[in-house]
Formats: C-alpha cells, structure tokens, sequence
C-alpha cells in the first residue's frame, strides 16, 4: 500500500505527463468550426415571394437585381438585418436573353457602364459590391470587364464571379485593376427537384471542407428556400460556419461605414459542370 505521500507524488507524476496533452486540447477544441461558408440568394427583386428568403437562417447574403419592383425594399430590409447585400448586374449572355434594367453590354464604351453602374448604386448605396446577372457572353470581354472593375475600384466595392462561363475574364480583369475578387463554386438550384438540392448542397460541404471555403449560388426559388431552410442547420455538424460573403475577401480591403450609409463594407472543384442557363 502507498502513503498519502508516496500517493501525492504518484499523481503528480501523472498530472505532469498529461500536462501537455491538456494544452493541445485547449488550444485546439475539437468542435471549432473550421470551414466557411458563403451562400448568396441572387435575383432578388422582380417578385413579392422574394422575401421568403429573408426569412433563411443564418448569415445570408443577398444579391439584388437593380430597378426591380421589389428590389431596393428587400435590399434595405435585408441591409436593415445586417446581412450583406450585393448588386446583381444583368450582363450579356452568349443566348442573348432579355437583360433588363441596369444591364452591361458589348456595345457600351466606357461612359456607358459608368453611368449604369453609378444608377444601380444610387438605388442601393450600401451594396458591398457587385456580382454578373448571367454574363456568359460580357464576362469573356476584358475590355468591359476592366471598365467595371475601374468603377469598382473607385468606389471601394467587390467583385463575385458568378462563373456563368469557364471563358470569364472577370477575375483576371478585377486582379490586374487591384478589386477584391471571388468566385462561385457551387450551383445549388439548376434543377429544383429535393434529390438534386441535396445533392449540391452535399458537393458544397466537401468542397468547403476540401478547400477550407466555399461559395455558392441560390435563387429565391420556394423549393430553394424550403430545402435550405433544412439543410442549413446541418453545416454545423460538418464543422462549417455560414458566413457573409465579405469575410471570405481580405480584411485588409474592406472599409465599414455605418450599415444606412455605406457601400463600402466590403467584406476549385472547377466550375460546375451543369452552368446556369446564362
């Protein structure tokens, strides 16, 4: 039998050995959320079931077609919640399908895509920057796309990469003018059938968790919005964070203002194989 000293030491001896275990398991909680995620809800707008959306938990972000019935009242309501919010901008599809208001084009110079672009921030003054409304034929222009990102550059604003074409030339454009600059990774609602939601969002947990991030690309669509609805609560036990589009762009660029007055908070698998219709 040992003495209560010989016990004292005995324990102490062990204490001592499991010491650096005990730190390693400190430092590093096996339950951290080490994964990000970025889901952005893009055409918002033409619709009044719209803001269905806005009822997704989580930190949401919200892309919002310019001059739309409904657009700039989601914006602000969203804006309002703290969510992020981005200008959706209609640009050229190779289909040639009907843009809408506040759309860039092949035929515009300069001065023209200024001006549009000027307009759509002028409605919605507190975007953190914008993101291509289709834009599979505009986004394949590096002359365009470099006179948008000057005009993102000199409003402190980000650029997403919808990747509505492998061909884009944004992103190369957006580096060489110094604009911050992501792409999307995952489609979510190409089709809106459950068996495909949940498949995509199943590719969206193993490229995060590949990649550390990922970002992807949603439409108010009800099928989208019940699906997700479900699915989101589940990121947490993948060890995935949701979080605003702008804390997946160095922090280093992004300048905040007070949510009522700023535009300024700015916060591969490849391209998926079935792009969007654009």
């Amino acid at each position: 039998m040992l003495n209560t000293s010989a016990k004292c030491l005995f324990n102490l001896s062990i204490l001592k050995s499991l010491l650096p275990l005990i730190l390693i398991l400190l430092c590093f909680p096996s339950n951290a959320a080490t994964y990000r995620v970025a889901i952005v809800i893009d055409d918002m707008g033409y619709r009044h079931t719209d803001k269905q959306a806005l009822s997704l938990p989580g930190d949401i972000t919200y892309a919002v077609l310019p001059h739309t019935t409904y657009g700039k009242i989601l914006a602000e309501q969203a804006n309002k919640e703290n969510h992020d919010v981005l200008l959706h901008i209609p640009m050229e599809s190779e289909n040639k399908k009907e843009l809408g208001p506040g759309a860039l084009t092949s035929e515009m110079n300069r001065q023209a895509v200024s001006n549009s672009l000027t307009a759509s921030l002028a409605e919605i003054p507190f975007a953190i920057g914008i993101n291509n409304h289709m834009g599979s034929y505009l986004t394949q222009l590096y002359q365009p796309m470099t006179w948008t990102m000057d005009f993102l550059k000199k409003h402190n604003l980000l650029f997403l990469d919808s990747k509505t074409t492998a061909k884009s030339k944004a992103e190369q454009a957006a580096i060489d003018v110094g604009v911050p600059v992501q792409r999307r990774h995952i489609f979510l609602d190409n089709q809106l059938t459950e068996s495909y939601l949940r498949q995509q969002f199943s590719q969206l947990v193993s490229f995060a968790q590949q990649h550390e991030s990922a970002i992807a690309i949603a439409h108010p669509h009800p099928e989208t919005i019940a699906m997700l609805t479900k699915l989101i609560p589940t990121l947490q036990s993948h060890n995935i964070k949701l979080v605003p589009l702008s804390s997946l762009y160095p922090q280093t660029t992004i300048a905040h203002k007070a949510p009522a007055l700023s535009h300024n908070k700015v916060t591969d698998v490849a391209a998926n194989k079935a792009l969007a219709v654009n």
